[in-house]
This record gives structure tokens, sequence and C-alpha cells, in this order.
């Protein structure tokens, strides 16, 4: 599996992911920068979380409109998988590619915890290594984290089955508990939690492995 992982001044997270897919699959990715014009040819395209561009404007408004992003949107109406995590996910609706809104949180105060999802779907390359309903923990460490989007959108969501985690304890606000949706074709995974976190026991549980193993199997 061939993979590359997108960075914006203000990424932090990009070497968690790093190392997460390097360890899942043996294959470390390639990083690309953000001004990049064009992509390696990959099966996995990844953005990180972070605070690209210091969240001005608003979280991902500036990375959206970046060289890389018009590349990424082509790969994946190639129908190439791609995963947008935490600030990534805020990119990925900025850039049109996923609908809807990241807002500031609820309470208004940047949340840094563990939280339990729910598996919505397993219908996608990312969500069947899991069991639907079957309940998992991920952290989650975002101010801008309340997912909104109008009543029709929302609808739509339901009805196509592209949910694909809720929090079971909604630590934000976000409208109907939604901490990842998909793509109307299902290869783009947007979500606020940080799966790559939790991938071997050292780090505390392997709740998060099943998704890039799922991934993986998908384009081997």
């Amino acid at each position: 599996m061939k993979s590359a992982v997108v960075v914006f001044p203000g990424s932090n997270r990009e070497r968690d992911m790093v190392a997460a897919i390097d360890k899942i699959t043996g294959h470390r990715p390639v990083t690309v920068w953000h001004g990049d014009h064009d992509l390696p040819k990959v099966d996995l395209i990844v953005i990180p979380g972070g605070f690209s561009y210091g969240d001005y404007l608003r979280s991902g408004a500036i990375a959206a409109r970046e060289p890389i992003m018009a590349a990424i949107a082509r790969e994946a109406a190639r129908g190439v998988a791609v995963l947008g995590v935490c600030n990534g996910f805020q990119i990925l609706c900025e850039a049109g590619l996923l609908p809807g809104v990241l807002m500031r949180n609820a309470g208004l105060k940047f949340i840094c915890k563990e939280v339990e999802l729910r598996v919505e779907t397993t219908a996608s390359q990312f969500t069947r290594g899991y069991a639907k309903g079957q309940v998992i923990r991920s952290p989650v460490a975002h101010g801008d984290g309340n997912y909104r989007t109008d009543d029709e959108t929302l609808a739509r969501l339901k009805g196509e089955d592209r949910v694909a985690f809720r929090y079971v304890d909604n630590p934000n606000g976000s409208v109907d508990d939604i901490a990842g949706i998909l793509s109307e074709k299902r290869n783009i995974l947007g979500m606020m939690p940080h799966p790559e976190n939790l991938i071997e026991p050292l780090n505390g549980g392997t709740d998060g492995r099943p998704l890039f193993e799922a991934a993986l199997a998908a384009v081997a």
C-alpha cells in the first residue's frame, strides 16, 4: 500500500500519522508539501490534524485553497481513498469535498480527552473492519469540532448511510452527535477523533487500528 500524508504550515500530527501507517502497513508514507501541484501515485491520501495557518479566518479555510487540494480533488474523483482527521476534516469541508462545516465547540473550550464513538456503518473501506454499532475509543483534541450542516444535507447523510461515527457522549455539540462522515462515493472519510493515536497497546489500546487495516485490505 502506498500512501501520502499532506503537510500544511501549522500541521502538527503528521508524524503521528506517518508512524501509525508505517507501523501497520510496513510502508512509510511519503510526505507531500501544501504547495505541490501533484501527488505521487498512491492508494491513500491523508490530511492530518493540526492548526493549519493558525486557524485564521476559519479552521482549514486557508489550507483548503492551497494548490495541493486541487490534486487531492482529482485523485478523489478517480476513487483514491482520502482520510481527513481533525484539521484534515475541517480542510475537506472547507474545500467542498465533504458537506458541512466545523464550528467552535459548544462549550467554547478546547477539548483534549478520550471519547467513545459508535460505528454507524461498515459500508466503507475505512470502517469495514468494525462491526456496526460497535463502540470504540479514540482521543480528541480540538477547539472547532462542532459539526454543523443544514437539515436537508443532514437528512441525506443519514438516508445514504454516510454517517461513519457518532459520539456516544457528545463533547462538542455536533449536530446528531456526528463525529465522522463519508463522501457520496464513500472513498473520502472526515472525522474529528484521532484513530492514529490508538494503534498499539503501548499507547493505551488498538481501537484505531482496524480503520487503517481495512483501508490497506481494500487496495491489497
